[in-house]
């Protein structure tokens, strides 16, 4: 990955982030995106279900592995209505592999509060979505970025390593709250959706070349 210098100064004293530093970040980011983003079957999508689906498979699973299981689950439950009316060993059948199994629970779960709850629609709200089995703020947070393009604050473990990298690079543990300003920041509010995609691709190599990348 091309990366700009490390930017200690590129914080201001009100944690503002300077406007140059932000420009080149950003840039930074969406070059490597353009050249290197990594195709997926759940980012050709804004189908809500079919996000929801694949960020709950991700949760503790790895890309790659899930990127064998989406396609299976979602032609076997390509919808809500399905996945709540299926028995339940046939869901556990297609999960097989994914492990940690209580989130195909909480998926089937999910499905059926969707359909009797809220009319077959996945909720577009934190509010709602936290309230879910198997959902807290962070996956709720990716749902409503990636399937309603909504310019939401969040971090997982490749965004994290991103703004490390580049912020963060002489400290040996960073907090989330430390970080979650400059998320907000950074966040391209007119396409929330392909910037997360950029940030974790980016955080993805970052990951395969430096060291401790992700440390607390």
């Amino acid at each position: 990955a091309r990366t700009i210098p490390a930017m200690p100064t590129a914080v201001k004293k009100d944690k503002r982030l300077r406007p140059s530093a932000l420009r080149s970040f950003q840039q930074t980011i969406w070059d490597y995106y353009r050249d290197h983003g990594r195709a997926m079957p759940w980012r050709e999508t804004s189908n809500p279900y079919h996000i929801l689906v694949s960020e709950l498979m991700l949760q503790q699973t790895q890309v790659p592995r899930v990127l064998e299981k989406y396609r299976e689950f979602i032609a076997r439950f390509p919808d809500a209505a399905a996945l709540a009316k299926a028995p339940l060993r046939s869901v556990l059948t297609v999960w097989q592999g994914l492990g940690y199994n209580r989130r195909a629970l909480a998926l089937q779960q999910i499905a059926r509060i969707v359909v009797e709850r809220c009319k077959g629609k996945v909720p577009s709200s934190l509010d709602e979505l936290v309230k879910l089995p198997g959902i807290g703020k962070a996956t709720a947070s990716a749902i409503l970025a990636f399937a309603f393009n909504q310019p939401i604050a969040f971090i997982e473990t490749n965004i994290r390593t991103v703004f490390i990298h580049f912020f963060f690079f002489d400290r040996d543990t960073v907090s989330d709250e430390e970080i979650l300003p400059l998320v907000d920041q950074t966040l391209d509010t007119d396409n929330p959706r392909e910037w997360y995609y950029a940030l974790m691709d980016y955080g993805t190599v970052l990951k395969k070349t430096a060291a401790n990348a992700g440390r607390k």
